[in-house]
Formats: structure tokens, sequence, C-alpha cells
């Protein structure tokens, strides 16, 4: 049997946090608006108090909510993950290994590609995807140019650097 917390009860999950933030921001809000008046700490509580508990008897609001919180919480670690690989790629260390801008272009590449991939599998959806890549009639024949395509980019970049860095000869 899974040990259940107090922070999985239904009680808490359902009722008592939402109702938390919902009271936290209106009473937030009255307060830095000054909606009800200055000096008006008790008005603000009971009306934010009264909301929390209206907010709390809906269902659907409920629901919204929750999904936009799960949302937020979300989007808040993918943008961290993706501040902390910049950081790491374009920042600059005082008097360390600094980087060539080309460097730092194909790594920044490779970290988002990497963190698009890893997103992807963070979702669940790379089965499906890969299926719905993989298993078309234009798959093989895409790929196939694309590999071209990228060899012959490579090709050409490899010969405009020497042609380039031998003056044009």
């Amino acid at each position: 049997m899974v040990a259940e917390t107090i922070f999985q009860h239904f009680i808490f999950q359902e009722f008592i946090l939402p109702f938390l933030l919902v009271f936290t921001i209106i009473f937030a809000v009255l307060e830095k608006t000054k909606l009800l008046g200055d000096d008006k700490k008790k008005l603000d509580a009971i009306v934010a108090f009264v909301v929390g508990l209206v907010f709390v008897t809906a269902v659907f609001p409920k629901t919204v909510i929750s999904n936009l919180i799960l949302f937020l919480t979300v989007a808040i670690l993918v943008v961290f993950v993706i501040l902390l690989v910049w950081g790491f790629i374009y920042g600059n260390a005082e008097g360390g290994f600094t980087l060539e801008p080309w460097m730092k272009w194909t790594l920044g590449g490779l970290a988002a590609f990497g963190l698009l991939f890893v997103l992807i599998w963070a979702i669940g959806s790379q089965t499906g995807m890969l299926d719905w890549i993989a298993n078309r009639n234009w798959s093989s024949p895409f790929f196939t140019n694309l590999l071209f395509v990228i060899v012959i980019a490579v090709a050409l970049a490899l010969v405009l650097a020497k042609t380039k860095s031998s003056g044009g000869k």
C-alpha cells in the first residue's frame, strides 16, 4: 500500500491549496491597489476570504486554475533550463576559456535541438511522432535528399572556407 502524505490528500489538493492561492492573490491585489481604501487590511482579508470560499465551491474555475498552474510550472522550468544552457554557452567567464563565435552558434544549435528532443521525450509523444515521420510514403525519399543536401552543404562550406583562407586563389 502506498503511503499518502497530507499534501496528497483530497481535501488538501481540492480545497485548501486552491483556497490559499486565490485568497493570497486577491488579498495582495486589494492591498496593492488600495481598492477598498488605505489601511483596510481587515476588509481586504474578509473580501479575499469570501472570494476564496466562493472559488473553492465552483468546480470549473478550480479545474481551469489547476491546468493553468500546471502549465505555468512546466513553462517556467523549461525556460529555466533554456536560460541555464544559454548561460553556459554564451556566458563570458572572466579570465577563463572563451568560445569562438562559430563555436557558440554550433553549441547553441545543438542545445536548441537537444532541448526540443528532451521536451518531446518528456511529454511522451516521441513514439507517435517517430511513427508519423518514419512510416510515410514520403519519408524515405525525403531523408535521402536531406542527407544529400547536408553533405553538399558541408562540402561547400569546407571548400569556401579553404578558398577564403588561401586568399581567393
